[in-house]
């Protein structure tokens, strides 16, 4: 059994995912990278962590089907036996307004989200009770409790997270695993690339947000490894927003 904890990080081939694997590898972690498609880019991600003398287990897998989950989680049991932190990061989505939703635009974005969330925790709790609990850090955004345009689908996906984050925080802490959320507000990652009003969302938060610039990936990192860290055991079942003070002006 490997002796050295073990961080699953899903969707880390780029973007918050990414620096948070990079992150938890620097803090002595052994890394699971988890992708869909970009496996080059995996690959690069990979190298850096084995560069910082980490092992890494690089697995492709949809997180939005549970034989994939199950698969990747047997995979993690068989190459290191054990799994200490599960950041459930992966994300996609359909962004179009309502009338032009659809039940399959519905299907992808909640199972991706909100699914794969309550099910790779499930596995992920089974290996941490293992060596006596663990730590999950589920990322969100504001879309989940705010009106944001095109988001319909993708907020609704992230109030799910955000929900099942406080009963996995009750059903999970007899086990000693803390469950928690981190929320952004906009931050200017690969993901806001497909928003067709990138720009002006972007305009938008640096010039509203109190704090007076955007949300950085390093500000949600920063957020997350504190909810891995010993200091924060006693944080349970909360979603910590990290958008500079936006959501509290009207």
């Amino acid at each position: 059994m490997n002796e050295r904890k073990v961080a699953l990080i899903t969707g880390s081939s780029r973007g918050i995912g990414k620096a948070t694997a990079l992150r938890l590898a620097q803090e002595g972690y052994d890394i699971v990278l988890n992708y869909a498609r970009s496996r080059s880019q995996a690959e690069e991600v990979a190298a850096e962590i084995e560069s910082l003398g980490r092992k890494v287990l690089t697995i492709k897998a949809n997180v939005g089907d549970n034989e994939k989950i199950k698969s990747m989680f047997a995979q993690i049991d068989e190459t290191f036996g054990r799994l200490d932190v599960f950041i459930s990061n992966a994300a996609s989505g359909v962004q179009r307004p309502i009338m032009e939703l659809e039940e399959s635009h519905w299907n992808w974005t909640m199972n991706i989200n909100s699914k794969a969330l309550l099910f790779c925790a499930k596995e992920a709790a089974k290996l941490m009770d293992k060596n006596g609990g663990g730590k999950i850090v589920s990322i969100s955004s504001l879309g989940s409790i705010r009106y944001l345009e095109n988001y319909t689908v993708v907020g609704v996906s992230k109030a799910a997270v955000e929900a099942l984050t406080r009963y996995l925080a009750v059903e999970l802490a007899p086990k000693n695993i803390c469950v928690n959320a981190v929320s952004g507000g906009a931050v200017d990652t690969e993901a806001l690339k497909h928003f067709p009003n990138r720009e002006e969302l972007l305009a938008d938060a640096s010039e509203k947000t109190p704090a007076g610039r955007m949300v950085s990936i390093d500000d949600m990192v920063n957020s997350v490894m504190f909810l891995v860290s010993d200091d924060a055991s006693m944080i349970r079942g909360q979603t910590i927003i990290v958008d500079g003070g936006i959501s509290l002006l009207v």
